[in-house]
């Protein structure tokens, strides 16, 4: 059963219709290449072609009797076909045909990621953009800790996703395989020139040696290279929920007209948008677990592989594909209160300065752990007393005074001064 929340052109991939679509593709590929070497008659590969179709029902019913989905498909293809119908399949194994499809489908479903990854990376872009210079406290361990940019945390967001793009088409690239090499690999039946050939017909390359399947390391890759770009999705969501708590209240979902947050308190705008991205994360990793356990097969293929993949294959990039474009829509309209910002950053009167001030000392001459001592010692004190100032207990220390005149240490709390190399770092990442 397909979700309700999948989006129609990664649904209609992963319907039985389309399986047997790309089932029925090889087949016909196969019968053609064989007719083109002779094996076959011409003839029989031609009505292949014209006839060769299916009845999802049929092969259902058919199933219900044989106990074999690729044996009742063939069965159902070559009723159509008629009298050349005895020509399909031939010299086939069920895994070529299931193998080899399976990473057509595989490369349809990896091209609307790859599109979703691309939308992603150009809302990053914008809204890195538009808040570059925006201030904000960072944080470590949930504690402020010095000045950041709210920009500078979404091109951290963007040069992740770009990573993703060049992890995922090096998984794609290695998913992109098919084998028509018979029930162990050694392509006993069928001439190694006419699986070359129909990869090539079908834009697959060729697996350089399989056994009667193509290798599961290729799945495992491919489905934990999802697994870690929805963890990236996870780690955005989670910052954005972090964000929105009411005592911090620096960022928020967008939340509509006529929505409501809760049954019970009208006055509630939670962040659901990014806890279903945070859960559905988790229901990619357990699938990518699957995936490496259907690594280790007995000898050239058993089947315990076969019912994991028709899971884990569809619902991972279904939900990666939802996750994707909730993520994009997410960060395309959250809003953003640069004010609560600013009031947050001075929310600790100045603590946050205290690695500028302790470096300034050193370059006086004070001794660094002289300096911390010094500089700890008020901001223990301000921390516990919200009647203080950190810059004013700071400019009547004696000892500090000693070392910086007022001017300079008024200077150390301007907000520019650690955040003058953002510029910088965009280039890094943004190019010119």
């Amino acid at each position: 059963m397909i979700p309700r929340y999948t989006r129609p052109e990664m649904g209609r991939i992963w319907t039985e219709e389309n399986q047997y679509r790309k089932w029925l593709d090889v087949e016909i590929a196969v019968a053609e290449m064989e007719a083109a070497r002779g094996l076959i008659p011409k003839s029989a590969a031609r009505d292949i072609r014209r006839r060769g179709r299916f009845s999802v029902s049929r092969i259902h019913a058919i199933e219900a009797r044989t106990k074999h989905d690729v044996i009742a498909f063939a069965t159902n293809v070559a009723q159509h076909v008629g009298p050349s119908g005895r020509y399909l399949h031939f010299g086939l194994t069920s895994s070529d045909v299931v193998d080899t499809a399976n990473a057509l489908r595989v490369m349809e479903a990896s091209r609307i990621l790859e599109k979703d990854l691309k939308d992603l990376l150009a809302v990053l872009r914008r809204r890195a953009m538009e808040f570059k210079h925006t201030a904000m406290i960072g944080r470590t361990h949930g504690i402020h800790a010095e000045p950041t940019t709210f920009g500078l945390k979404l091109a951290i967001w963007y040069d992740e996703i770009r990573r993703h793009t060049e992890r995922f088409g090096l998984a794609c690239e290695q998913m992109r395989v098919g084998k028509i090499s018979g029930a162990v690999g050694t392509s006993a039946h069928l001439d190694p020139a006419i699986e070359e050939a129909v990869c090539r017909r079908l834009g697959l390359k060729v697996a350089p040696v399989s056994s009667q399947i193509i290798q599961r390391d290729r799945y495992a890759f491919y489905m934990t290279t999802l697994a870690v770009m929805a963890a990236s999705l996870e780690k955005f969501a989670l910052e954005i929920r972090h964000l929105q708590r009411t005592e911090v209240r620096e960022a928020e979902e967008f939340f509509s007209e006529g929505q409501k947050g809760s049954s019970a308190m009208p006055h509630k705008r939670n962040p659901i948008t990014c806890e279903q991205i945070c859960g559905l994360a988790r229901v990619i990793r357990g699938h990518a677990g699957a995936s490496l356990e259907n690594v280790a097969l007995w000898h050239e293929r058993d089947i315990s592989h076969s019912s994991v993949e028709r899971i884990i294959l569809p619902d991972s990039t279904i939900l990666l594909d939802y996750m994707l474009a909730k993520t994009t829509a997410l960060i395309g309209r959250l809003f953003v209160y640069p004010e609560r910002m600013k009031r947050n950053l001075a929310l600790t009167r100045g603590l946050v300065f205290s690695g500028e001030l302790l470096l300034a000392l050193t370059e006086k001459g004070v001794a660094r752990e002289t300096a911390y001592a010094w500089v700890q010692r008020h901001a223990l004190r301000v921390w516990g007393n919200e009647s203080l100032d950190f810059e004013t207990v700071l400019l009547n220390d004696p000892d500090i005074r000693k070392h910086l005149r007022p001017a300079e240490v008024r200077r150390l709390f301007d907000v520019k001064r650690p955040l003058r190399n953002v510029d910088r770092i965009f280039k890094r990442v943004f190019g010119k």
